[in-house]
């Protein structure tokens, strides 16, 4: 089973939980990840400046289009019972979800490589664009090399 979807609504975490744990009454283990806005920039809570707003855009279509292969990707490494990828567009305040990912196995695991690969690809690979507001007004958010880096170790080596 596989859940893919953008929107631009709210994302609730915890009915999202409990609708997936629903969906895989079998699984072993249920790796769950969940991504807030921070009401800060940079990596740093301490040095960060404040942020008080962020939009997310997509390329609608395109970006479903990639999370489904993101999926595929996962399900061919890892036995997965289900998984599932909610992503957020749209305008959001610090605390408000971006992102909720989830995968079941019959063992642990494979549910916790799983979803971390997810994410790291999510950071990389998504078409998703940030604009953050800040005490300095707004602007886009450039790619992390830490996220790169990350996501880096899940390439796999050419034949």
């Amino acid at each position: 089973m596989t859940t893919v979807r953008v929107q631009a609504g709210p994302l609730d975490p915890g009915a999202e939980l409990n609708a997936f744990l629903k969906d895989t009454p079998h699984a072993g283990g249920i790796a769950v990840f969940v991504g807030q806005m921070r009401d800060f920039k940079g990596a740093d809570r301490g040095t960060g400046e404040r942020v008080s707003a962020m939009t997310l855009e997509h390329y609608p279509g395109m970006a479903e289009r990639e999370l489904g292969v993101l999926v595929e990707e996962a399900k061919q490494r890892w036995r997965l019972d289900n998984v599932c990828v909610i992503h957020r567009t749209g305008e959001l305040l610090p605390s408000d979800p971006i992102v909720f990912v989830a995968a079941a196995s019959a063992h642990r695991a494979d549910a916790l490589e799983a979803c971390t690969f997810l994410i790291d690809w999510l950071k990389t690979k998504a078409p998703f664009w940030k604009k953050e507001t800040t005490t300095q007004g707004p602007h886009w958010v450039d790619a992390a090399r830490a996220d790169d880096i990350r996501a880096a170790r899940w390439e796999k080596p050419a034949n």
